[in-house]
């Protein structure tokens, strides 16, 4: 990211292929719309270029880039009036079954469902903590908030998930 600040061209598509991954498996869970999510990650990754002279050198850029992600996502929710991401009409995971695990489409439909009701806080936290694997600390340096709130957060949203799936 250093060096793309400093105006290398080639720093810039190697810092695209290392993060563009990421921050689109995001959008995904996110939206639930992986055509939507491809357009917030571009406009995502042009954010960051408009926004590159603000990068602190030195500094991890996944979070930084994580939360232009996040703020992209919550632009394109505000812009269509919307606190809640409607599913597509086909939900699905992007684990593909295998012999020993085979994948219960009802049950995986159930989930998406009640992961789609979740207040858009607790479906953040849910998502970047317990799908996406951060800290509570990244979580929330991508949230703007603090590390406990995104524990809290996590924590209701996945008792909540329970809940409606009946689990115990």
């Amino acid at each position: 990211m250093t060096s793309y600040c400093a105006g290398d061209a080639s720093a810039f598509r190697a810092l695209h292929t290392l993060v563009a991954p990421r921050v689109l498996a995001y959008l995904v869970k996110m939206t639930r719309d992986r055509v939507l999510a491809a357009d917030l990650a571009q406009q995502t990754f042009m954010k960051i270029h408009r926004a590159r002279h603000h990068y602190i050198a030195g500094a991890d850029p996944l979070p930084w880039i994580m939360s232009i992600a996040h703020h992209t996502f919550i632009d394109e929710v505000r812009k269509r009036g919307s606190s809640v991401v409607v599913l597509s009409s086909t939900p699905s995971l992007p684990e593909p079954a295998t012999e020993h695990a085979p994948v219960d489409r009802a049950r995986v439909d159930a989930a998406l469902a009640a992961l789609a009701e979740l207040p858009s806080r607790q479906r953040q936290a849910v998502v970047l903590i317990t799908l996406e694997g951060h800290s509570a600390a990244e979580a929330a340096q991508i949230a703007g908030t603090t590390a406990g709130t995104m524990r809290v957060r996590a924590h209701r949203g996945c008792e909540a998930l329970r809940t409606a799936l009946g689990a115990t």
